[in-house]
């Protein structure tokens, strides 16, 4: 037995190991056997060019299986790591690790020794861009999460962990942020629960309010309590105390705080841990996605959540309420970042042209002055006249025409849009159409996102920049004019799908999967080969 990945290793293991190390290497076999183990290296990291191209660069020297502290160190920290992907969602079986630990146990020629170092290198960086940037490429589950991972180049994990302390670098690998620890506690949590039954039978109700008692009343007091909601009790009416609790449960939930316990919160409240746990994982690969500095100021959408929010350097110093895209695989909002530039005070709308051929051309084909509150133009932008024009001869694909809505209350995107230049044609902007954010669930627009409070946001964005933010908001409003007010210091936006995170004291918050991405991408860590687990405890 040449090596070992234990944690904890035998003196007489380590005086074993190098006078076997030693015996192989003898003076009068040295040679041959540096050279066959390298010729190892070289043959197997053929098949990979970064790997190649870093023990090329390293004169074909290992960095793993040698006798060397440095060597075990690393050794014991890889097989370490490897053991505990499990903690943070990763597809285990990927590594397979009782697999490389039958190989360090039974390695015994310089060759195998050779094959081995490559191996573990394949696996390690294999590891190490699963737990730092995700174990799936984003695009491939849904093709409107077009979020740029910030892959790491390959060869600089090898290069850097070969020149800095093992235990460290691997520490540093998962996203060092309060909301990947929160979610990984959170996992915790839910895998012991899961392993003494989960939250206990569902409540059989349609609707349950104050007042009622019964069977389902008493399913539901269970259910909180093992849910942390309600203090143990032996209460079977709903009385204040189950309100209030109903009421928590709804806020942590994105649902409308009335204390009622109707079909919407029924549901919510009989979804299974194995399913919030699911949520919780998803959300921990979305964090990896998503593993850089965001800016000490930046913006926040999240689509599940239907908010937008300011945070500067951690804390959320804004928030307001957002309509996002519409369900339908068109209208759907992407997933991405971006940096926001400036904002537009009374801006006209340019109609996509989606929307122009898709929705208005019909229209304008049974009747020309139809949508008449927006202006045609041709290629030039030159305004036309609706009636000399014949639209029946036109199709999605042959019309030639641009549509804008000019400057006013009425306008489309109300009397500001922020804009972060991108080729998805994707901004926030205010809106004309108030009702909506009084809805519990805002999937509306053509994708674009519309705010509750644009004015206020307006102001927190220029505060940094003005004395008055508000006032010189207003005055410019004031003009009519379409007016382009650049922001001297440009604001990240990252525009977010999260399904389980965490609020500003670390407690986990659950919303619906509006437009069931994340079940898209639940299954797809399942085919990889992540699985749900109990643990005790």
């Amino acid at each position: 037995m040449y090596l070992s990945a234990g944690r904890h290793f035998s003196a007489m293991f380590f005086v074993i190991l190098a006078l076997a190390l030693t015996s192989v290497l003898t003076p009068t076999t040295g040679s041959a056997q540096t050279t066959a183990f390298k010729q190892a290296i070289a043959e197997d990291a053929a098949r990979d060019r970064d790997i190649a191209a870093f023990y090329q660069e390293n004169a074909y020297e290992g960095i793993w299986t040698g006798k060397s502290s440095r060597d075990r160190q690393r050794r014991v920290a890889l097989m370490d790591a490897l053991k505990q992907a499990g903690n943070h969602g990763l597809p285990v079986a990927r590594y397979d690790v009782a697999g490389l630990e039958q190989r360090l146990n039974t390695a015994r020629t310089a060759r195998d020794l050779g094959e081995l170092e490559v191996e573990m290198s394949r696996v390690f960086l294999q590891y190490a861009r699963d737990i730092q940037t995700g174990a799936l490429v984003p695009s491939r589950v849904d093709k409107l999460i077009v979020r740029e991972v910030p892959y790491r180049d390959r060869k600089s994990y090898l290069v850097n962990l070969a020149k800095s302390s093992s235990k460290g670098f691997f520490k540093a690998l998962p996203p060092r942020t309060n909301e990947y620890n929160a979610l990984m506690k959170q996992k915790l949590v839910l895998e012991r629960l899961l392993s003494k039954g989960g939250w206990g039978p569902m409540v059989q109700a349609k609707k349950l309010e104050p007042g009622d008692s019964g069977p389902a009343v008493v399913a539901l007091r269970d259910r909180l309590v093992r849910m942390g909601y309600l203090k143990r009790n032996a209460g079977k009416t709903y009385d204040n105390a189950m309100t209030d609790a109903v009421m928590q449960f709804q806020a942590d939930h994105g649902l409308a705080q009335d204390g009622v316990t109707g079909a919407g919160t029924l549901k919510e409240v009989n979804t299974s841990v194995q399913e919030r746990l699911q949520s919780v994982i998803v959300a921990m690969e979305r964090e990896r996605w998503v593993n850089k500095d965001r800016g000490k100021r930046h913006v926040e959408v999240n689509l599940t959540d239907f908010t937008a929010k300011i945070i500067d350097n951690g804390k959320v110093t804004f928030s307001t309420r957002s309509v996002i895209g519409a369900r339908d695989t068109k209208r759907q909002s992407p997933e991405f970042s971006d940096q926001m530039e400036f904002m537009v005070v009374n801006p006209s709308w340019f109609v996509p042209r989606s929307i122009a051929t898709g929705e208005y051309l019909p229209e304008l084909q049974q009747n020309p002055n139809a949508v008449n509150h927006l202006i045609i133009t041709d290629r030039s932008g030159r305004r036309i006249d609706r009636a000399s024009v014949d639209f029946s001869k036109y199709t999605v694909r042959t019309f030639p025409y641009a549509m804008r809505q000019p400057p006013s209350r009425s306008n489309a995107l109300g009397l500001v849009k922020f804009m972060f230049p991108n080729k998805y044609n994707i901004y926030l902007h205010d809106t004309p159409a108030k009702n909506l954010f009084g809805r519990e669930t805002r999937a509306y627009s053509h994708g674009c996102i519309r705010l509750a409070d644009p004015f206020d946001f307006a102001y927190a964005l220029l505060a940094p920049q003005t004395s008055d933010p508000e006032g010189f908001f207003q005055r410019t409003l004031a003009t009519g004019k379409e007016t382009q007010v650049n922001l001297e210091k440009p604001v990240p936006v990252h525009i977010i799908y999260r399904t389980a995170f965490a609020d500003g004291k670390g407690r986990i918050q659950y919303r619906r999967d509006v437009y069931g991405r994340d079940a898209r991408i639940w299954t797809a860590l399942s085919e990889a080969g992540v699985a749900l687990r109990a643990v005790q405890g």
